[in-house]
């Protein structure tokens, strides 16, 4: 347990970052996850909205310290590999 004021304090920031993080990170993955599914399901009428939707996701969360710049830019630049497959 944490003893002197800072550490109490550090300890609160440290769980308040935790929330905005996972909440960052779950926001990234699932509009990850629905664009895979468009693109796999061969339905690509919404499939630009659905990437622009995760692009944003990532960039929020490579913005916010979530994930780092590169994996942000690497993940976009694999999922815009898959559609460019198709």
């Amino acid at each position: 347990m944490p003893i002197t004021k800072s550490a109490k304090k550090a300890r609160r920031q440290s769980a308040r970052r935790k929330v905005q993080n996972t909440k960052r990170k779950d926001a990234y993955k699932g509009a990850i996850k629905t664009y895979k599914k468009q693109v796999a399901s061969k339905d690509l009428k919404d499939v630009q909205a659905k990437l622009s939707a995760a692009y944003k996701a990532l960039d929020k969360a490579a913005k916010t310290g979530a994930i780092k710049r590169n994996k942000a830019a690497r993940l976009k630049s694999r999922l815009a590999k898959k559609l460019g497959g198709k």
